[in-house]
């Protein structure tokens, strides 16, 4: 695997990408980030209600980046760009992960945590190929007219930790679905037993809460163990859904064992 040769984390990419932290996560800090930010985190604390915990991120959010200042700017160029918030590439994503807004959030995952895609539209043999030349100039397109994505994803990731933590006790892993249509999008490593495999998945994958939501995209269902550190968003984290589905999770990459769930139809 062609691991970023840095990023922006407490962690290297070799290890966040391996079985082994997949076995024995540990929380990954983006650097900076909850430091920065110490204000929001603490009035998060002190709200009980989640959805009154996730207006208050909203407004935070808005403040902080200006966002509900972009019809107030001189130019469309600058319109646009405070316009372009997390929420536009949250709801590409749900449209198609293979879209400009994909590319951008798979660009902020290579950057933060190290790890880069391995797939965006086409099978992406290395940095070097020009499968990933396609993917940057996705994420060039997608970026361009934005104000500070990267540092509004920074937040997001930390703010869904931080209610994950919350309503799931503590828990290190999460029990997840994903559906499988073919293997372009994913390399297997290692048939581990009957319906056992080891898996590399893109550095930033959909799953699901759901089996039999899972069954509505692929042909096979893989059920997996995910770290609860290597969750991005969740469709349940903000007031309005933005995903495509309910229970639908934004998940890391790396090496994963999953387990194939049968067809009882």
């Amino acid at each position: 695997m062609h691991n970023g040769s840095f990023n922006h984390c407490n962690l290297p990419p070799w290890v966040i990408a391996s079985r082994h932290f997949n076995d024995n996560p540990q929380p990954i800090e983006l650097m900076g980030v909850c430091q920065g930010n110490r204000f929001l985190f603490q009035r998060l604390g002190e709200i009980d209600s989640p959805g009154e915990r996730a207006v208050f991120f909203n407004d935070y959010m808005s403040v902080k980046f200006q966002l509900h200042q972009w019809d107030q700017q001189s130019t469309d160029t600058a319109r646009k760009s405070i316009k372009n918030s997390y929420l536009r590439f949250l709801r590409g994503w749900g449209m198609d992960s293979n879209s400009v807004e994909g590319a951008v959030l798979k660009g902020w995952v290579e950057s933060r945590i190290g790890l880069p895609p391995t797939f965006h539209k086409a099978r992406i043999k290395g940095i070097h190929s020009e499968e990933y030349y396609q993917f940057a100039i996705d994420r060039m397109k997608g970026s361009e007219r934005t104000n500070a994505i990267n540092s509004q994803l920074d937040l997001l990731y930390e703010y869904s930790q931080f209610e994950l933590s919350k309503r799931f006790n503590g828990d290190r892993w999460l029990t997840l679905y994903r559906g499988v249509f073919g293997e372009d999008e994913h390399e297997l490593l290692e048939v581990t037993g009957k319906r056992q495999r080891l898996v590399r998945l893109n550095n930033l994958s959909s799953f699901t809460s759901h089996e039999e939501r899972a069954w509505e995209f692929g042909f096979t269902v893989w059920e997996v163990a995910v770290p609860v550190c290597k969750i991005f968003f969740f469709n349940e984290l903000l007031p309005n859904s933005i995903l495509k589905g309910e229970g639908e999770f934004m998940v890391f990459g790396g090496e994963y064992r999953v387990k194939v769930i049968p067809c009882t139809l």
